[in-house]
């Protein structure tokens, strides 16, 4: 009867040391969830999108109207000349052949120029809605207590909890780097 009593004392001492060790490292070891979004997907699925898409679809398409305005005059130039170089004077061909470069080289520069600034205004028009998006990731983030929300678009994290430990010190003081 005292070897059962023990045995008795003996379990319910372990089970309660248990759940006194589960529920210290439960309060001391949050849980970790992971998250992954698609910011490219959501960027698309975005109203606004739309709109930014179509400004620039306009905009390609003015620089396009006059890129090819550049170009018929480059072609009708260039076709003149084929067709009277042989009764043209050595000075006048070579006037001629350095307008002909002189268009080459504007056209070349003008396309440079327009997708610098398609890039530009492209930039312009996305980044306010990919900083909603950020925003609104972040929100979710600490809302939802995630530890982590990976970006599936770009392979990145997208957010880190706020709780979560900066380990680039000890990283550093493991290298031996200040």
């Amino acid at each position: 009867m005292k070897k059962v009593m023990t045995k008795k004392i003996g379990i319910s001492l372990s089970l309660f040391i248990w759940l006194i060790n589960t529920a210290v490292f439960s309060q001391h070891s949050p849980e970790i969830t992971v998250a992954y979004v698609h910011t490219t997907e959501l960027l698309n699925v975005f109203p606004e999108k739309e709109q930014a898409t179509q400004q620039l679809l306009t905009l390609s398409d003015n620089y396009k109207k006059e890129l090819l305005l550049m170009q018929n005059e480059y072609n009708k130039k260039y076709s003149d000349y084929i067709t009277y170089q042989a009764s043209l004077a050595e000075n006048i061909k070579l006037r001629r052949m350095q307008e002909l470069t002189e268009l080459e080289n504007r056209m070349q520069k003008f396309m440079e120029l327009a997708q610098q600034d398609i890039e530009n205004q492209e930039k312009g028009l996305l980044q306010p809605l990919k900083e909603k998006i950020h925003e609104a990731i972040r929100a979710v983030g600490i809302e939802r207590h995630y530890t982590v929300i990976y970006d599936l678009a770009d392979e990145g994290i997208a957010f880190v909890s706020p709780s979560a430990i900066d380990a680039n010190p000890f990283v550093k003081q493991k290298l031996g780097i200040r």
